[in-house]
């Protein structure tokens, strides 16, 4: 039979381009997103008949993300993998950063997923198991500025995925997360300046921003069972920006 995910923030981005990745390995996608025409349209592009699914909802709103797993229950009979996209970010300096724009941005990006597995765990335990991948970010990690409500969301959202795994591992569902590094989204495109670019590539050993296909490939890898022992991990997808440390610009300027 086949395998069943369910993609939140599939409209755009790197939930879309996951969403092909799978439909691609013979998967069946239930889309989930917020943004429900652009959605809709994303849907209907991918040309997909009856393997995808498209489906309207708020991850922050149980009574929305029950809807959508009951939807894709009564279309596919079955769910075996959750994967946790949906986000959102305000950059902002701490002092100017609203409690409103503070509780939305925990809403989506920490309590969206937890919402989220609570309502998909139930189906994956029927059918034998599963896997779930939370997308943190490099910001869990690596503190910057204007990032106070983004960047503490998903340092919990990473503590949240070990979490899991050690409770939710004991009954052959896996979780795991995948931390982006720069990546050449639309969003990027339109924030990050030619100067902010150059400064990346810099900082990444590979000197360049990944797309939004490799981080897809790494995603749909920890949900097929080629990653059957693969839990409570961290993959950061990011060029290795995580990895290095200071002075690599001036290193490179030298030749080596």
């Amino acid at each position: 039979m086949q395998k069943v995910a369910f993609i939140t923030g599939a409209a755009r981005g790197i939930g879309l381009a996951t969403t092909r990745v799978f439909l691609a390995e013979g998967w069946r996608v239930a889309m989930l997103d917020i943004d429900g025409e652009t959605q809709d349209a994303a849907h209907q592009a991918l040309g997909a008949g009856d393997a995808a699914l498209s489906l309207h909802g708020d991850v922050s709103r149980p009574d929305q993300v029950a809807r959508a797993v009951d939807a894709t229950l009564a279309a596919f009979g079955r769910l075996d993998a959750l994967v946790n996209n949906a986000g959102i970010a305000v950059f902002k300096p701490v002092l100017d950063t609203g409690l409103d724009e503070w509780s939305r941005v925990l809403e989506v990006n920490l309590s969206g997923p937890f919402i989220c597995t609570q309502a998909c765990v139930p189906a994956m335990l029927a059918s034998g198991g599963g896997s779930i991948v939370n997308i943190t970010s490099i910001s869990g990690t690596r503190a910057s500025t204007l990032r106070v409500a983004y960047g503490t969301s998903k340092a919990a959202l990473v503590h949240l995925t070990k979490q899991l795994a050690a409770e939710l591992g004991t009954r052959g569902i896996r979780v795991n997360a995948v931390s982006p590094g720069p990546v050449d989204t639309a969003m990027a495109k339109q924030v990050h300046t030619p100067d902010i670019r150059a400064a990346y590539h810099d900082a990444i050993p590979l000197n360049r921003y990944g797309t939004e296909e490799e981080l897809a490939h790494v995603i749909h890898f920890l949900c097929s069972d080629r990653a059957g022992y693969v839990n409570g991990t961290i993959v950061n997808v990011d060029g290795g920006f995580a990895a290095s440390g200071i002075g690599l610009p001036s290193l490179r300027a030298g030749g080596d």
